[in-house]
């Protein structure tokens, strides 16, 4: 018995985590009688299963269609009403919703935490990144079809790349924008980005760095119609999302 138990164990905890990747209508439901702590759902129409996308760094838009991709959460409580997805993205785009929006029906909801990724202002005194500094590369990544840096999410990650370039004084830094150019077929229709997006992404980061003080000599801006996906921990195991991304390598 012990040693089938171990088997089983193992075949959970080395199990690849199950993702979803769908377009949809999301869903509002208001828990807690409107106190904040209302959850978005979304139906993947092909399965019929519902998810809870509440933990997406940016938030739907209840008039509009949205991309989900998502991993379950092992042993996630369903106290919106939905399959749980953590981490998850949610994609705003162009395809017109009717709103949607269901009463709390005995669900709790979450109660608002800080996320896990946070920052203080760069103009908060901290202690710099011990060296010895060698060339690495930061990723910043992005919704569909979208250049804005998400708020408690990317801003985290220019910020560790802003204090780490701080202290290091590298020799050089290139900055790269890529898109997801090459078509895919999610819920039975094909999306692709539009390859001018890499450019836009690109120069938007590259002038966040010369902002946050980093010498506009030592940076390059360039981009890329596509890129495969990464697996770095930033990228949330989330392979089609981080396609979207720029890089930011740092050399010496």
């Amino acid at each position: 018995m012990r040693v089938l138990a171990l088997l089983l164990a193992f075949a959970v905890t080395g199990a690849q985590a199950e993702t979803v990747r769908f377009i949809t209508c999301p869903i509002y439901r208001d828990a807690d009688a409107g106190k904040k702590s209302g959850c978005w759902l979304a139906d993947d129409r092909a399965t019929g299963k519902r998810y809870d996308v509440s933990q997406a760094p940016s938030k739907p838009d209840w008039n509009r269609e949205v991309l989900v991709e998502g991993t379950i959460a092992q042993g996630g409580k369903e106290i919106c009403g939905g399959i749980v997805l953590e981490p998850v993205r949610t994609s705003i785009l162009p395809g017109a919703c009717t709103r949607q929006m269901l009463p709390a029906e005995n669900f709790t909801g979450r109660k608002f935490v800080l996320p896990k990724r946070n920052i203080s202002p760069l103009s908060v005194k901290r202690d710099p990144p011990p060296p010895p500094y060698a060339a690495r590369s930061f990723h910043l990544f992005f919704d569909f079809g979208q250049a804005f840096v998400i708020y408690q999410y990317d801003d985290y990650l220019l910020d560790e790349a802003v204090h780490w370039i701080r202290a290091a004084k590298p020799r050089a830094i290139t900055v790269t924008g890529y898109a997801a150019t090459s078509p895919a077929i999610v819920s039975g229709r094909t999306i692709a980005e539009d390859a001018a997006i890499a450019r836009v992404r690109a120069a938007k980061i590259g002038e966040a760095l010369v902002r946050l003080g980093i010498d506009r000599k030592i940076v390059t801006v360039k981009w890329q119609r596509d890129a495969a996906p990464i697996d770095v921990p930033e990228a949330d195991g989330l392979a089609e999302a981080s396609r979207r991304r720029v890089d930011i390598a740092v050399a010496f």
